[in-house]
């Protein structure tokens, strides 16, 4: 298997181990990069919108801006997708809840003490 300059693999899967993390070369369960616990700092507002691009016209709930490090955002994002009762993703600190449901996230992130915004139109 060829290396890049940048000690990368580029191997994405592994019959062997499943997942891999294309950052650090790992599986994702043993990934190095997840496990720093990192936070990402924005202003502090967490924005509620939506997409359909790239989902072949399918909305998607995309809440950007959540304070968290990776543990906290996929617990978040569990008890999120419970209250909606669909299914979601995260992705690249961004969780992502299948269908439009802006108002009902609002309403919940405001009650777990979040300073929310809708973010885009909300037509």
């Amino acid at each position: 298997m060829k290396t890049r300059k940048d000690g990368n693999t580029g191997r994405v899967y592994s019959t062997e181990h499943g997942r891999m993390c294309p950052a650090c070369g790992n599986a994702i369960i043993d990934c190095i990069c997840r496990q720093k616990g990192t936070v990402r700092r924005g202003d502090g507002i967490v924005r509620v919108g939506q997409e359909t691009k790239g989902r072949r016209g399918k909305r998607v709930t995309v809440i950007t801006g959540v304070p968290l490090d990776h543990a906290g955002l996929l617990k978040l994002s569990k008890q999120l997708k419970q209250k909606c009762g669909t299914g979601g993703t995260i992705k690249d600190g961004i969780i992502e809840i299948q269908g439009d449901h802006r108002d009902t996230l609002v309403e919940e992130l405001k009650k777990q003490g979040y300073t929310v915004k809708h973010a885009g139109k909300t037509a």
